[in-house]
């Protein structure tokens, strides 16, 4: 399954996942995009919020934008 994801780095509101009437999420997230520390929070943060192994989930694309698409297993 795929997620659409809107991740918001740096913000002073994160940790923080929210769903959108569209389904996709907003993700705040207090780390910086730099050297990957933002999408390292970005999966962890959304292993906990779906339950699933943060090794199962996977940024199909966007790893370099705030827009990414993420893999869910199952």
């Amino acid at each position: 399954m795929l997620i659409s994801v809107t991740i918001k780095p740096g913000s002073k509101k994160g940790p923080l996942v929210t769903e959108n009437p569209d389904g996709s999420l907003t993700v705040y997230l207090r780390e910086k995009p730099h050297d990957g520390e933002a999408n390292a929070a970005l999966l962890k943060l959304l292993a906990d919020h779906f339950s699933v192994p943060k090794t199962s989930l996977r940024i199909k694309s966007g790893a370099a934008s705030r827009r990414k698409l993420i893999e869910l297993p199952g």
